[in-house]
């Protein structure tokens, strides 16, 4: 018997709710978000987009590892290293590395092509660092760069 339907290619399996978000924050496979071009860092309240208007992070995901790349992260941030949803959730981030904020939870949203990234500095109790310069409540506003 032949039939007269078009035959249907079997549909595309469902991405996870964890690839979904990877690929918000990579784009499929490497993004990079900038403070060029309409981006701004405020900490406590106060702007100091001018100490990071040169600022750019790379997300990128592949099967295998999560990574990224800092670029004028003014030792806020490691240069390189690799990144992961924090347990539990898919709405912060956590960076390796030994810089101030690696190893601390990020929240991230993502609305168009704004990448807003918050996230605490805090001195470990009981100990004054040489990094007191970096305390504080940190939100970055990064554009996608095209």
């Amino acid at each position: 018997m032949f039939s007269c339907k078009e035959k249907k290619d079997d549909p595309t399996p469902s991405k996870t709710p964890e690839e979904l978000a990877i690929e918000e924050l990579t784009g499929g496979s490497s993004q990079i978000w900038t403070i060029a071009g309409g981006g701004t860092v405020i900490r406590d309240g106060r702007s100091e987009t001018n100490i990071y208007q040169t600022f750019e992070l790379t997300l990128a995901a592949n099967s295998s590892s999560k990574t990224y790349v800092t670029v004028n992260n003014n030792d806020l941030f490691d240069s390189n290293g690799n990144w992961s949803f924090v347990t539990g959730g898919l709405d912060k981030l956590l960076f390796t590395g030994s810089k101030p904020a690696s190893n601390t939870e990020i929240s991230w949203t993502r609305t168009g092509d704004n990448l807003i990234l918050r996230f605490s500095i805090v001195a470990p109790s009981g100990r004054q660092l040489a990094t007191a310069a970096v305390l504080g409540d940190y939100v970055f506003t990064l554009k996608k760069k095209p």
